[in-house]
């Protein structure tokens, strides 16, 4: 176990205090935690898919990443001193305002490309295109399926297993395609859509809170 595990298993720790019912899923966490802290180690990205409210959610994972969740995140010293050479008021601007990013890029939020996609093409394809073309071996993918069934999920999941993108599953407790695909699947323990969805939104905070503290936390 290391200080990085000991600091995300207080995260987990404090998750499960307050929805106990989530106990079972402690591991899973754990595990997708670590895909995706080795995905930004390596100067990879995360991609997140899902439709109806599992789509609301993945463009709430990407705002948790992409800006501050809860801690400050100041951004490069090397990177404020280039903006204010190039402009030293704008520069400046940027360097008191912009926050640190982990990359993360949900694909429900490409309405001109999606709809063009399903228009011309196949529209259970619609997240597989955009996989084939942002994903790239280390990368992850969080693929969010309340049924973990979801068809337009499973052929992007395809995809990304042939690009050599590590797939992480957040899903019900049913068994699933979805999750004999992915490379860890976090079942949350209801079957009925919105009980699935009222688990799903604490997991992912507290991954992205994982994230936060290990790549903006104290060292």
């Amino acid at each position: 176990m290391t200080p990085t595990d000991d600091k995300a298993l207080a995260h987990i720790h404090l998750l499960t205090e307050r929805y106990p019912v989530l106990e079972c899923c402690k591991e899973s966490i754990l595990r997708a935690y670590r895909l995706m802290e080795q995905s930004y180690l390596s100067q990879h990205k995360l991609l997140v898919a899902g439709n109806g409210g599992s789509a609301a959610d993945s463009e709430h994972i990407v705002g948790e990443l992409m800006k501050g969740f809860k801690l400050p995140r100041p951004i490069d010293g090397e990177l404020s001193k280039a903006c204010q050479d190039i402009d030293m008021q704008m520069g400046t601007t940027i360097a008191e305002h912009l926050q640190g990013a982990l990359p993360a890029i949900a694909l429900t939020g490409h309405p001109g490309l999606s709809t063009a996609y399903m228009n011309d093409c196949v529209p259970e394809l619609v997240f597989a295109q955009q996989m084939l073309g942002f994903g790239q071996a280390g990368d992850t993918f969080l693929a969010i399926s309340t049924s973990g069934n979801s068809k337009n999920i499973l052929y992007a999941a395809v995809v990304a297993k042939a690009k050599g993108v590590k797939i992480i599953g957040l899903t019900g407790s049913r068994d699933s395609k979805l999750a004999a695909l992915a490379d860890v699947c976090i079942q949350v323990p209801e079957t009925e859509t919105y009980k699935v969805q009222e688990l799903h939104l604490p997991v992912y905070h507290c991954l992205c809170l994982m994230l936060e503290d290990r790549f903006f936390g104290e060292k």
